[in-house]
């Protein structure tokens, strides 16, 4: 039944490769991790395991941050251990849990709580929140980072790393080119920057078909992906062919590059890097890490919101930290202790300036010490201020096989002439409402 109900998990691929904003990197070597709860087990400490997400700079976040709660007290033991990308993370913990040797704590990306939750696989926080309400201060997380905590009113999780998609701007290239570097703002600049750097022997964008991109322009065009009672597919209107219609059009006229498949993400921060490309959409995860590549090649880099059509408008991405149902008492116990000291002030303080994610506390945006980050680095505050016009992400069952559904079909109106945006996006959506009404 577990396996039947997770099915959609596996199906995630398509909508991860732009939320962590860093690719896959080293992770730890899993002797080393036995070797380590072996030792932690001796000392007589609580032994859990927590599973994380993504490598380089974000691994170097999460394993310094675990590194420093296990020296911080003496009465726990976390053992970190890396499982590659969130859809292979969420395969791997529903394996575990399914064979009951899952991991304490994980990384869950925030699309997938409702599928986690509603499949029993993750302990509900809300009495652990309660009690300890002084110390946890919930009301101190962004309000707008919050919306996917939740599932049917219950806490399942807390902002861990959590980010939006924003605008990476090559300013070199658009002074070079003759352009405004405070553009373009909205989406006919867009078009009229790229027309300009095209005449340059370049484009604007390289941007793969991305579904939380895509969410993004339906949601700056006025519209949403679906019902309100989630039980309907609403990308198929007006609003959600505006992006579709407006990507084939600039890149039927050569404007932007939309490159297919597994490394479509890869092609894109290719092109960005080696200044093919002026713009780039990506996660707020990824600024640290594209200030690196733009210092190392010559060229000025800022960031800005992703431009409007009728308004701004944003998902939020990343992940957030859960605990699993089946661990014992004590385990539970640790998993709390640690899953609050990961998402305190300190840390999300920390982990934004070391990586690009989101500042999950209000307190944290309103420290002197980011404020003086944010004066000295101004690229980092972008998604801060772009959190006003964010929404959370569909959290329905079906959504992950909706979104694989989606991206395959905004491809093919994009890459063959003879399919039109909307039969393209209603065939997607007869699709999902019959996913959607199981």
């Amino acid at each position: 039944m577990l396996k039947k109900k997770l099915t959609a998990l596996t199906l995630t691929a398509m909508m991860v490769g732009a939320l962590a904003g860093c690719g896959s990197g080293g992770g730890t070597d899993s002797a080393n991790s036995e070797a380590k709860a072996e030792a932690a087990a001796s000392s007589k400490k609580i032994v859990i395991k927590y599973w994380y997400a993504y490598g380089d700079k974000i691994e170097e976040a999460k394993q310094h941050m675990v590194k420093t709660f296990n020296e911080s007290q003496d009465k726990y033991e976390v053992v970190a251990e890396h499982q590659g990308s969130y859809d292979d993370l969420h395969a791997k913990v529903q394996a575990a849990f399914a064979a009951g040797n899952a991991p304490a704590v994980t990384d869950l990306e925030i699309a997938s709580t409702g599928v986690f939750a509603h499949s029993g696989m993750l302990e509900e926080l809300t009495a652990y929140a309660e009690k300890d309400k002084a110390q946890l201060k919930l009301d101190d997380f962004i309000p707008g980072l919050m919306g996917n905590a939740y599932v049917d009113s219950k806490l399942y999780g807390l902002p861990f790393m959590r980010s939006t998609p924003i605008m990476y701007k090559n300013v070199t290239m658009l002074k070079n080119a003759g352009l405004d570097p405070a553009g373009p703002k909205t989406w006919e600049e867009l078009e009229q920057y790229s027309r300009v750097l095209k005449d340059k022997g370049k484009v604007g964008m390289t941007v793969p078909v991305d579904i939380w991109y895509y969410e993004a322009l339906v949601a700056q065009s006025g519209g949403q992906m679906l019902s309100d009672d989630g039980k309907k597919a609403a990308f198929n209107d007006a609003a959600g062919m505006a992006p579709v219609e407006f990507w084939k059009k600039l890149s039927s006229e050569g404007l932007i590059k939309m490159p297919v498949g597994d490394e479509a993400g890869a092609s894109a921060n290719k092109d960005w890097a080696n200044q093919i490309s002026a713009f780039k959409f990506g996660s707020t995860a990824g600024v640290s890490e594209s200030l690196e590549i733009a210092n190392g090649n010559g060229f000025e880099l800022q960031t800005a919101f992703m431009p409007a059509n009728k308004d701004y408008g944003v998902p939020t991405g990343g992940c957030q930290l859960v605990m699993t149902s089946k661990s014992t008492a004590e385990e539970k116990e640790a998993a709390w202790e640690f899953i609050k000291w990961m998402t305190s002030k300190e840390n999300t303080i920390y982990q934004h300036k070391h990586v690009g994610y989101l500042p999950t506390r209000t307190s944290a945006v309103e420290s002197e010490e980011l404020q003086e980050h944010f004066k000295q680095y101004p690229q980092y505050k972008v998604a801060v201020d772009q959190l006003e016009y964010a929404r959370p992400r569909p959290m329905e069952n079906a959504y992950p096989e909706i979104a694989k559904i989606l991206s395959d079909a905004i491809q093919k109106a994009i890459i063959d002439p003879k399919t039109t945006p909307q039969d393209a996006l209603n065939q997607a959506a007869e699709k999902a409402n019959k996913l959607l009404g199981k």
